[in-house]
């Protein structure tokens, strides 16, 4: 049985009739018990729910990094779920049942700061994964002191090494050591930054698939 918080304008607690009502981060919220679907298996569902398990695949190995990364979209729902949602409408191609990620489209941080410039990546050594830039210190929002945010996707082992604290933009640099099992094995990098203060944040920039040396 679900009880009505406060009076008839307060929250609900369980469920009253077919409103199941909760409390979620201190926001009452109500939604419509769903009534018993015929067919659950439409080709519509079908489609959203591959599109769905598609962007899971690519966003769970990084949850800890997407905190960070999308902290400043996680309006009413969490970092993760705003993740979700803007993959999910901009970075899914091909078709049913070969969907897969454009990276090129995702973001992995999202914010209005001063993004990078001329990103590149290279292997260079066994183990270790290169990612440089150009400073654009002064452009825009950009400052000498926001700090990198770089992220390597392995998608053959659904794993994802990565720093949310990386140098700063002034540096232009940076090697990442990642697991010598990835020998062989592409990886896909992003990067992004982060004021100092940690109030602004940039869209990725995804920088290309490299072979770990």
């Amino acid at each position: 049985m679900g009880k009505i918080n406060q009076g008839i304008l307060g929250g609900v607690s369980g469920q009253v009739g077919n409103v199941i009502g909760g409390t979620w981060k201190g926001i009452d919220y109500l939604r419509i018990k769903p009534s018993s679907v015929a067919n659950p298996r439409t080709e519509g569902q079908v489609d959203q729910r591959s599109k769905f398990s598609t962007v899971l695949r690519f966003l769970q190995p990084m949850t800890d990094f997407l905190r960070v990364g999308f902290k400043l979209y996680a309006n009413k729902m969490t970092q993760f779920n705003a993740a979700m949602s803007y993959n999910l409408n901009n970075a899914i191609t091909g078709a049913y049942p070969n969907f897969a990620i454009d990276y090129a489209n995702s973001l992995v941080t999202r914010g209005n700061l001063t993004g990078a410039v001329d990103g590149a990546v290279s292997s260079p050594s066994a183990a270790t994964v290169d990612v440089t830039w150009t400073d654009n210190s002064g452009s825009g929002s950009a400052l000498a002191t926001d700090k990198a945010m770089i992220l390597l996707y392995n998608a053959t082992r659904g794993e994802s090494v990565f720093t949310t604290a990386g140098p700063v933009r002034s540096a232009g640099t940076e090697s990442i050591s990642v697991p010598s099992e990835y020998t062989g094995e592409d990886v896909e990098v992003f990067l992004g930054f982060i004021s100092e203060d940690g109030s602004k944040v940039a869209n990725s920039s995804y920088l290309g698939s490299v072979t770990v040396a």
